[in-house]
């Protein structure tokens, strides 16, 4: 087990959740059907990280060194996603368009995340059965 990915993945579940809620019950009643979509999307890939964290702390079955780096990218790639997804959301909702370029973020930290899939899939590969 590789406990810094458990203890992400709890902690992006927890706040998933949290959000989520918060989303649900008080965030429709200020933000657009537009931006809530997309704070929805923020929330979506979140989650599914969270669970990918989880499985990678129990499940990995090669080098730790690995394990650590796909760690890295889907803990970084997520905050960076999901993060500035919910700062972008915030912005528009609040009518604070100042954004000045936050939302270069967003595909950075989705090409972190694809950088940690694709180094978990090279990982899968190598394992001889």
């Amino acid at each position: 087990m590789y406990k810094p990915s458990l203890i992400a993945g709890t902690i992006f579940a927890m706040t998933a959740v949290i959000l989520g809620a918060f989303g649900a019950h008080y965030l429709k009643t200020i933000f657009t059907p537009e931006i809530l979509t997309s704070f929805e999307t923020g929330v979506k890939y979140q989650f599914y990280h969270a669970f990918a964290l989880i499985a990678l702390g129990v499940y990995a079955k090669f080098s730790t060194h690995s394990v650590k780096w796909i760690y890295r990218l889907l803990t970084i790639g997520t905050l960076f996603f999901s993060g500035s997804i919910y700062a972008l959301c915030y912005f528009k909702g609040t009518m604070q368009i100042g954004l000045g370029g936050v939302g270069i973020i967003t595909p950075i930290g989705g090409v972190i995340m694809i950088t940690g899939w694709a180094m978990w899939l090279i990982n899968i590969l190598k394992i001889k059965e």
